[in-house]
């Protein structure tokens, strides 16, 4: 592993092996885990979850993985942000004691078969939700959640926390996870954490990055539409069409305002749904008891996701 500067009372672990070794020291003392996975280039979002996590366990580990097997072909995998130095000093600006461990695992250790972009190619174990993963980000993505299911599943193993922390955000995978946890038995509690915001709304990511400063001022057009179909329903709207319609028209809006820039960038609409938070089924014309208002657009090269729970929880 190459030299960085490792923040005072945190242990950074290259190696399954010795991490576990460290693993196996805290089981022995009584004491418990809270596990925050990433994929690095971490941001306010990611620590907050380790600041939660450190107040329900005794430890707080952390990984930094950039997961090929989530990634397709032609998706950011070479591009996608790899900041080790970074994180670790955001982590050293924590109070001591906040997070005990950081594995940053290699790729070869984690996928021992290797592992090839094309699902086809792929050799290896590897695991599935059905029924949560088609839809949604699935339609886009149809490879993501095979690959994250078997990451987490990975490093659920690994790590073997007692806790483990993920964010609102990735509204799906928190879904999807939650079964993960429950038909594999693996006895972990899971938290979901809300979703850290900037100041103006817009959720954060890591590939917020890729946003120019005219695409960071459009990429609030998520939280508009979102804001403006929650608005709709605390004030008695109902109706599915209605809802959509509206948020629709203020996507239109900054659609064409983005067109009369001329600056050689698009907006690209994704998807918008409101969905069942337990089967992630689209909720019917009549809405009641709640939804997972959630959506995906193209700002650039970047693709953004963010969601509102209304009048439900996960």
């Amino acid at each position: 592993m190459e030299k960085y500067n490792i923040p005072r009372g945190v242990q950074v672990f290259n190696r399954i092996a010795d991490f576990r070794s460290w693993r196996r020291s805290i089981l022995m003392n009584g004491q418990t885990l809270g596990y925050v996975p990433t994929m690095g280039a971490l941001h306010a979002g990611h620590i907050g979850l380790a600041q939660q996590a450190r107040k329900d366990a005794d430890h707080v580990a952390l990984t930094i993985f950039v997961n090929p097997a989530q990634f397709a072909p032609h998706e950011d995998l070479a591009s996608y942000p790899r900041t080790l130095q970074a994180d670790l000093n955001k982590i050293g600006e924590l109070p001591v004691g906040t997070v005990s461990a950081v594995l940053v695992p290699q790729v070869n250790e984690v996928y021992p078969n290797g592992i090839e972009l094309e699902v086809e190619k792929q050799v290896g174990a590897f695991v599935e939700i059905k029924g949560l993963s088609h839809q949604l980000e699935g339609g886009t993505r149809p490879h993501f959640f095979r690959g994250v299911a078997t990451v987490v599943s990975k490093f659920f193993n690994i790590i073997q926390p007692d806790h483990a922390y993920f964010g609102q955000k990735d509204v799906q995978q928190c879904v999807c996870l939650k079964r993960l946890v429950q038909d594999l038995h693996f006895p972990i509690e899971l938290h979901i954490c809300p979703t850290t915001r900037e100041s103006d709304g817009l959720a954060m990511s890591s590939r917020n990055v890729y946003l120019t400063p005219s695409q960071r001022k459009h990429a609030l057009v998520l939280y508009k539409m979102l804001s403006s179909i929650e608005s709709d329903y605390r004030n008695g709207e109902r109706s599915r069409e209605r809802l959509l319609s509206k948020a629709m028209g203020i996507y239109y809006a900054e659609e064409k305002q983005v067109a009369a820039l001329n600056e050689g960038w698009n907006m690209k609409f994704d998807y918008l749904s409101l969905a069942d938070p337990k089967t992630l089924n689209e909720k019917p014309e009549a809405i009641e008891g709640g939804c997972i208002a959630s959506l995906a657009i193209f700002m650039g090269k970047a693709r953004l996701i963010d969601n509102f729970l209304i009048d439900c929880e996960l």
